[in-house]
Formats: C-alpha cells, structure tokens, sequence
C-alpha cells in the first residue's frame, strides 16, 4: 500500500479548463473535487444535497436570490439543499467542492456546455 498525501491546490494545476470539476479523493458516499473557475456560472440548485465550496486560490462570490457571500482563500462556506445559487469569479479562482458522489455540477436541470462530466477523477 502507497500512502501519499493530496494537495488539492497542486491537483488544479495538472489541468486548465474551467467549470468542469475534477475528483481528487473519496470519503464514504462523498467526493472532493477541484476545479478553476472565472467568469458566472448559471443559476442551480441541488435538491436532496448541501454543497461545500472552499477556495484555494483567488476569491469567489456565490450570489443568491437574496444576497450573496465573498469568499477569499482558505475560506469555505455551505450552501443548503434547494438554495438556489450562481457563483461567479472576476478572476480564475481555484476551489475545491464536498458533495455526494453523482451530484451534477449545474444542479437539478442540463444547462447545456456548462454541465460537466461526472466523476472525473486526476
């Protein structure tokens, strides 16, 4: 057995496209993942599951319906099952995502070049 520990922020640098999240480990039923960000993303919600953002790198503004939160590096925020949600980054922002395994990135609807494949492990 290799034990080998993950830098999630080295993991985002192995790949370039944005808005496609990619798995980096396994908890139970659960999967962290990472991804670059830049630019709005579409509006979504995720029924039956909470969603964690944490930025690595850079700084991310989840807007929703009736406010929205700033998140800078090393901060982390929740959002709750069937909030609705868009983030949006000024500039590339590196995150990592907890969420079920099988949880689509654009929520409970294709939303079309924006839904991205589902786990995609680096």
């Amino acid at each position: 057995m290799t034990y080998a520990a993950i830098s999630p922020l080295a993991k985002t640098a192995l790949f370039s496209e944005q808005w496609q999240p990619k798995v980096v480990a396994e908890m139970n039923d659960y999967q962290f993942k990472v991804a670059r960000l830049e630019g709005d993303f579409v509006w979504h919600s995720h029924a039956d599951t909470d969603e964690t953002f944490i930025v690595l790198e850079g700084s991310l503004r989840i807007d929703f319906r009736d406010g929205s939160v700033e998140l800078g590096a090393g901060e982390m925020f929740v959002v709750p099952k069937g909030k609705e949600h868009k983030p949006f980054a000024a500039k590339e922002v590196k995150v990592m995502l907890i969420e079920p395994r099988g949880v689509v990135n654009t929520g409970d609807e294709d939303q079309g070049e924006r839904t991205a494949q589902n786990d995609v492990w680096i």
